[in-house]
């Protein structure tokens, strides 16, 4: 089920909201939420359910046993029992097949291929709990002593599917004690159909043309027309991102959850490094806290570090050598950007905005081809080198009747509505404090 499907904004959603809001009890909300978390998961992996439950219950006493035994090596086995369970579980469902394919492709052994349907979400609640169980043993939370609401947490639907990473620390008040208001139903709301609206009207629109332009056999179309298509890809992605995104923390805040930003208008940043502070920043987060600076950061063997953090980004995205070269071609760009780049940036913040969004262009055809074959090919005729010719003329009826769409899905792209209601909220505020005085007017609201 996803968050755009008719039968859950027409059944599943509005009953679910009644059942919520029908007491104050808090038990029973946190059963609510529960209970429909975990049928929205099963809605399409109804054995799966059990994994994600069987994770959570693990967790639950991994972190119990830590906080019980604080600084003795009881906490430490609890915690790598966490890490070994949570990752291994993710590799064998996740990654296993990889492993095994490659590993015949190399030693030409032909050991049977693992074929595990994947169970969805499985990424995002794995990092979860792992924070979780992590964040005990540092003791930066407390442990969760009631079963039901560390559950609530980890299957919480708003957000279990695609994102944002939730870490516990930053809804362990909320999980424990929330207040639901007026004020934050009416802006969940908003927020909730800002990214319907975006999922819906440019991320599907976008994939479409992605999938017309980026399908089939690449080296037949000219090269306007595959730069056309991975344009559509980045909107796409973007929108069908941090649409859900939206749609995720909107609804959390509906059920009394304030979860952190996921997206910051990453298209108008000037380098790979900023891109990567606003883009699924909940990921960068969870890789810095958790990998990076556990690694030495800064301090000790920086290049590798960072190389291992971009290899780990790309294969968590997908078990495909596309998504390692793509999380490895950011991680050369940042290096790159550490080394000498970003200084020359600074000084042409035009030009560092357009090798922005080459690189990320270039990235993307990384991230849509898994066929490395197609991947090489998209390549050749992106920049001329399969003699495919620049124009078609069918691109260009496509520009003209989609114009404007074309116009409002690259705009938005951009801060445009922050910087309109910083504008209105800057106006109102000149002319209230204009109100307090009736002379003289004209220098007063100059001010």
């Amino acid at each position: 089920m996803v968050f755009s499907n008719l039968f859950f904004l027409y059944l599943f959603l509005p009953l679910n909201l009644i059942l919520y809001f029908v007491t104050k009890n808090r038990g029973f909300r946190n059963a609510v939420l529960i209970l429909f978390s975990l049928a929205f998961y099963a809605w399409g992996e109804p054995i799966w359910v059990t994994l994600l439950i069987f994770s959570a219950t693990i967790d639950y006493f991994h972190g119990l046993i830590i906080e019980k035994n604080r600084g003795k090596i009881g906490a430490k086995l609890a915690l790598i029992s966490s890490l070994v369970l949570n990752l291994g579980l993710l590799g064998i469902f996740k990654y296993s097949g990889f492993f095994v394919e490659n590993i015949n492709l190399i030693t030409g052994l032909n050991f049977p291929v693992p074929s595990f349907a994947l169970p969805i979400g499985i990424s995002f609640y794995t990092f979860q709990t792992l924070s979780y169980t992590i964040d005990c043993y540092r003791g930066e939370v407390e442990a969760q002593h009631s079963y039901m609401k560390f559950l609530m947490y980890v299957s919480l639907y708003t957000q279990l599917v695609a994102g944002p990473i939730v870490r516990y620390a930053d809804v362990a008040a909320e999980v424990n004690s929330r207040k639901e208001t007026l004020s934050d139903i009416y802006a969940g709301t908003a927020r909730f159909l800002v990214g319907l609206t975006k999922k819906v009207f440019i991320a599907n629109v976008a994939g479409k043309f992605a999938e017309d332009y980026l399908s089939g056999d690449l080296t037949k179309s000219a090269t306007a027309v595959v730069w056309f298509g991975v344009i559509m890809y980045a909107i796409q992605i973007y929108y069908d991102f941090s649409g859900y995104s939206d749609m995720a923390i909107g609804l959390g805040r509906i059920f009394g959850f304030h979860f952190l930003e996921n997206f910051n208008y990453p298209y108008i940043s000037r380098s790979a490094t900023e891109f990567w502070r606003r883009w699924h920043m909940s990921l960068g987060q969870f890789f810095r806290d958790y990998v990076y600076i556990p690694l030495g950061g800064n301090r000790r063997h920086q290049y590798l570090n960072l190389f291992i953090v971009w290899f780990l980004t790309g294969f968590w995205h997908g078990a495909s050598w596309n998504f390692i070269f793509w999380g490895l071609w950011f991680g050369v760009l940042i290096i790159i950007e550490k080394l000498f780049l970003l200084k020359a940036l600074k000084k042409v913040p035009v030009l560092s905005n357009i090798y922005l969004l080459f690189a990320v262009l270039i990235g993307w055809v990384m991230f849509y081809f898994d066929d490395l074959g197609a991947m090489w090919d998209c390549f050749r005729v992106m920049f001329g080198a399969a003699g495919t010719g620049f124009w078609d003329i069918s691109l260009e009826l496509v520009l003209e009747n989609n114009v404007f769409w074309i116009i409002a899905a690259v705009a938005f792209c951009m801060p445009i509505v922050p910087t309109v209601k910083k504008s209105l909220r800057n106006t109102r505020s000149s002319k209230s404090r204009c109100s307090l005085f009736r002379y003289p007017r004209t220098w007063l609201c100059s001010l």
